[in-house]
């Protein structure tokens, strides 16, 4: 199993986003260019997460982005969930399986992926930022002012 490039960049914008100790504030091209995506694919996720509410956005000149919530309040699983739009790993209409509705191996695979999701359900977004990757994360949005200097 493989999240998909929108899941994968969705957590990456929650995780540099949680990460607010400056004046200037984040943008769309800052978050694209530190982690080497096209700005086009990141303004798509950034509309979806946004109208989550995970994140804020302003408009104009001095706009951004920041975390709208508290990332203590964030189980990485509800995120995935909702971020990745399909509650299977097998699609059993297309092509129509004729063995619908009398398949083991969609019952499996569907209890391996509820598991991965109580798992990560775990975990929050507070969780994966702590320590370590926080300090990176500021010092990738550091690097950023500096450079516009």
């Amino acid at each position: 199993m493989q999240l998909t490039k929108f899941t994968d960049l969705g957590l990456r914008v929650l995780m540099y986003v949680s990460q607010y100790e400056r004046d200037k504030p984040i943008t769309i091209s800052e978050i694209a260019t530190q982690f080497n995506i096209p700005r086009n694919h990141l303004i798509k996720v950034v509309t979806f997460i946004n109208k989550t509410g995970w994140i804020q956005t302003t408009r104009g000149p001095n706009g951004g982005l920041r975390l709208g919530i508290n990332p203590a309040s964030l189980r990485l699983g509800q995120a995935i969930r909702i971020l990745e739009g399909s509650t299977s790993l097998v699609n059993c209409q297309e092509p129509p399986c004729p063995l619908k509705g009398q398949c083991g191996l969609k019952h499996a695979l569907d209890l391996g992926l509820n598991a991965f999701y109580e798992h990560m359900d775990t975990y929050t977004l507070a969780d994966v930022i702590h320590d370590h990757t926080a300090n990176v994360i500021i010092r990738l949005q550091q690097h950023h002012l500096a450079e516009l200097h």
